[in-house]
């Protein structure tokens, strides 16, 4: 039967303090800042504010500390927060094509027009252990003159493919998206509700889903077209003035795909397209996130359902989002004691009932 809990409101406040003490760990170790965080946990930070849909370093940072380094936690923290926030209005389309590129990488194209920069990544470098990072004051390469010779605007690839019709071109329309904080998914989704929805998406999840499409299931082979890091200056249209202003610069990763063609005895050939858009360098998100995008597209481009999961709308969409799933996973840690009472007690009755039959004949 079930036993009411007493005490409960103290034993509360002693895990939260049990808990800032495990978060702060060994006192004679210095307590790490949310600058550190910040300046020296980008890819963390990166994700967060992906995830959480906010971009704010600091405040990502600050989550990531509060979180003792549980990401979800703290995109958890970070979206809590991003709901108390006022609304002052909507930014322009960004233009990426204007992005300050610190990294932009084609592999369909060596000698990309605008060149490649490699940037700061960890491709090629040897996956071993540098013991050099636990001693202090390690010496930190100075990389201004490979920074000073990155272009400032460069053109997409896909730009060029698209000039000879090659590969197909994204209808543009001037309807103004929905937006997913604000309004609940609804099934079916466009493609721009879609891409929100990956964009803030369980980085691990969608790329669980995206290699899964390149085993097979959802036969959509793709090759990075442009994988490209920089930041973006962000404009606002302030009605009393009659024009738009910067408010600001934020850094982005895009990855668009060229798929697979097709075509048709009245249309030509031509490649197909993914595309993956992500706060901060978070490259295998928006890698991810386009192959994720092409795969959901098989109906509009005519294509069979061939039952992958990376195909199934519903599938994708209704459990990417990791604050939805933890939420649901976890909460069956709670109490769950007159459920399981009665299901004990209808467990015993059966074995009661079966134990008291006379015997089957043979």
């Amino acid at each position: 039967m079930y036993v009411a809990v007493k005490g409960g409101e103290r034993a509360i406040d002693a895990a939260h303090d049990w808990l800032a003490e495990q978060r702060r760990g060994d006192t004679d170790v210095p307590e790490l800042g949310v600058a550190q965080i910040r300046e020296q946990m980008t890819l963390a930070v990166n994700r967060v504010m992906a995830e959480g849909s906010l971009y704010d370093p600091d405040l990502a940072a600050l989550a990531i500390k509060q979180s003792r380094g549980d990401l979800i936690e703290a995109i958890f923290l970070i979206r809590a927060y991003r709901t108390t926030l006022p609304r002052f209005g909507a930014s322009r389309p960004l233009d990426t094509g204007a992005m300050d590129c610190i990294r932009r990488v084609s592999a369909t194209f060596k000698d990309a027009p605008g060149g490649q920069v490699l940037g700061p990544t960890f491709d090629y470098t040897h996956r071993l252990l540098d013991f050099k990072l636990a001693a202090e004051g390690e010496d930190v390469p100075a990389a201004a003159e490979a920074r000073d010779a990155a272009p400032a605007r460069v053109p997409h690839i896909t730009g060029f493919l698209g000039r000879d019709g090659l590969i197909e071109q994204d209808a543009a329309g001037d309807e103004t998206p929905p937006d997913l904080t604000r309004a609940p998914l609804e099934l079916p989704a466009t493609r721009a509700l879609r891409l929100q929805a990956l964009a803030r998406g369980d980085e691990g999840f969608l790329l669980g889903l995206a290699y899964s499409t390149q085993r097979g299931y959802a036969r959509n082979h793709a090759f990075v077209g442009e994988l490209r890091i920089g930041a973006v200056t962000v404009e606002m249209d302030i009605p009393e003035l009659g024009f738009a202003v910067e408010i600001g610069e934020i850094t982005l990763t895009e990855c668009e795909t060229v798929n697979q063609f097709t075509g048709s005895k009245t249309e030509p050939a031509q490649f197909t397209r993914g595309y993956g858009l992500s706060f901060g360098q978070t490259e295998r998100k928006a890698i991810a996130v386009a192959l994720v995008d092409r795969a959901l597209r098989w109906k509009e481009l005519g294509e069979d359902d061939q039952g992958a999961p990376a195909q199934d709308e519903e599938f994708v969409l209704s459990h990417a989002d990791n604050i939805q799933a933890t939420g649901f996973l976890e909460h069956i840690k709670l109490p769950h004691y007159v459920d399981f009472q009665s299901e004990l007690e209808l467990v015993r009755k059966l074995r009661a009932g079966a134990d008291g039959a006379p015997e089957a004949a043979e």
